[in-house]
């Protein structure tokens, strides 16, 4: 991993814990100090069927937004030796990343799946309709995420670039710079810059967007039509839709890692625990009994 090292430098920024928590549209997964994973929620095609997964050092839920007629995800694992594990939906051949290696950093769209490898490239796996997975000549990334239908890309500059659907100009991320962290939401990306403030673009009708007075802030996620924002005091900030009370983490304290689902937040307290809030339909919310989720980032 000698280019995501090097890079360390670049980027600046202190190793919070980025993805040991994840929400997708109906599911939450939490990844364990050793290394096993916990998750609860909607199982239709397997996306929680984790418990004999070892060895994992970050996870990620197949990202998509909320409609009747959808709800299908996945669940991806990232383990120590770089190689990447899935469950769940695959009708796009999103879950086929068995023979992916050297992989740091995956992320995980509606039917698509992106892996970060230690060179700096990217690879993808599944739907391509709108261009999602046109990665391969992506050089120097340090970051990826994945939204239902575009990919982000953070390179080790701080630049950002963007392939896939721009309808809402989504992918409208070419003049950004001083970026340490992206996140990808349904319609809307979000960036993070090295001064603590935020930046966002696509889709606003939530005001999913309105994130431009932020400040401090030190990790970001993005929902389906909502952002959430971590502050280096521990607190958190959310902007966008709250049909479902999502937003309401104004009261959390000593949060030290954050995930924006479809319709829910989680948070990750100092002590390992979860907090969470938003919708619970298909029990994405029931993480009451979780303990020992990992608090400090994997090196």
């Amino acid at each position: 991993m000698d280019f995501m090292a090097s890079n360390e430098a670049v980027l600046k920024v202190k190793r919070w814990p980025k993805d040991t928590i994840t929400a997708g549209c109906r599911h939450s997964v939490g990844l364990r100090e050793d290394g096993t994973v916990v998750a609860t929620g909607d199982n239709r095609y397997g996306q929680c069927q984790v418990s004999g997964w070892r060895d994992i050092v970050a996870v990620r839920a197949g990202n998509v937004h909320m409609a009747r007629n959808t709800g299908n995800t996945h669940t991806i694992g990232l383990r120590v030796n770089g190689t990447v594990v899935a469950v769940g939906w695959n009708k796009h051949d999103q879950c086929n990343v068995s023979d992916w290696r050297n992989i740091v950093a995956v992320a995980a769209g509606w039917c698509h799946t992106i892996g970060l490898t230690a060179d700096g490239t990217v690879v993808a796996v599944g739907k391509n309709k709108e261009g999602e997975c046109n990665i391969s000549g992506w050089r120097d990334m340090v970051a990826v995420a994945a939204g239902d239908w575009h990919t982000i890309g953070l390179r080790a500059n701080g630049t950002v670039v963007a392939v896939g659907n721009n309808r809402y100009r989504q992918c409208d991320v070419n003049d950004w710079s001083h970026i340490v962290e992206v996140s990808a939401g349904y319609l809307h990306t979000i960036g993070l810059q090295r001064d603590g403030r935020v930046i966002a673009v696509g889709s606003n009708k939530h005001e999913q967007c309105e994130v431009m007075d932020w400040q401090g802030i030190v990790a970001i996620a993005a929902g389906s039509y909502h952002t959430i924002g971590l502050k280096a005091d521990g607190t958190v900030m959310a902007a966008g839709s709250n049909k479902h009370g999502q937003c309401q983490v104004s009261g959390w304290r000593d949060i030290v890692a954050i995930a924006a689902g479809c319709a829910h937040t989680l948070g990750l307290q100092s002590d390992g625990t979860v907090v969470v809030v938003g919708e619970n339909e298909y029990g994405q919310c029931d993480v009451n009994g979780w303990q020992d989720i990992q608090v400090n980032e994997h090196v």
